[in-house]
């Protein structure tokens, strides 16, 4: 997975810690829909994802600020995605909100 392109700060990112389940019912399609769906919501930036062996993963969204990240939280598809993820996917998961107010790296690609 690519390093999202972002704007220049500030905005806001949502950090999405989680440990899976063995229970994969429907988790790739789900995982697809809301990448989509995330696209589509006004505020969103980007996103970062990337998963162990050992099924714990990452994904931190991007969003221009709060309002966009409250909407994105109340979408009906969303919501049913939350219960899916509580009742079958993860054993565990933390949500962390944080704005960003500067940002820098490095690129050996770029020249």
């Amino acid at each position: 997975m690519p390093i999202a392109a972002l704007p220049e700060p500030p905005y806001y990112m949502v950090s999405f810690s989680s440990q899976r389940t063995k229970v994969d019912d429907g988790y790739g399609e789900m995982g697809y829909a809301m990448t989509e769906l995330a696209k589509l919501q006004p505020g969103y930036l980007g996103f970062e994802s990337v998963r162990g062996a050992d099924g714990f993963g990452i994904l931190i969204s991007y969003w221009k600020d709060e309002d966009s990240i409250r909407a994105w939280k109340l979408i009906v598809d969303h919501i049913e995605a939350q219960n899916r993820g509580r009742s079958d996917w993860y054993s565990r998961y933390e949500i962390r909100v944080g704005l960003v107010d500067r940002a820098y790296g490095f690129n050996t690609e770029e020249a």
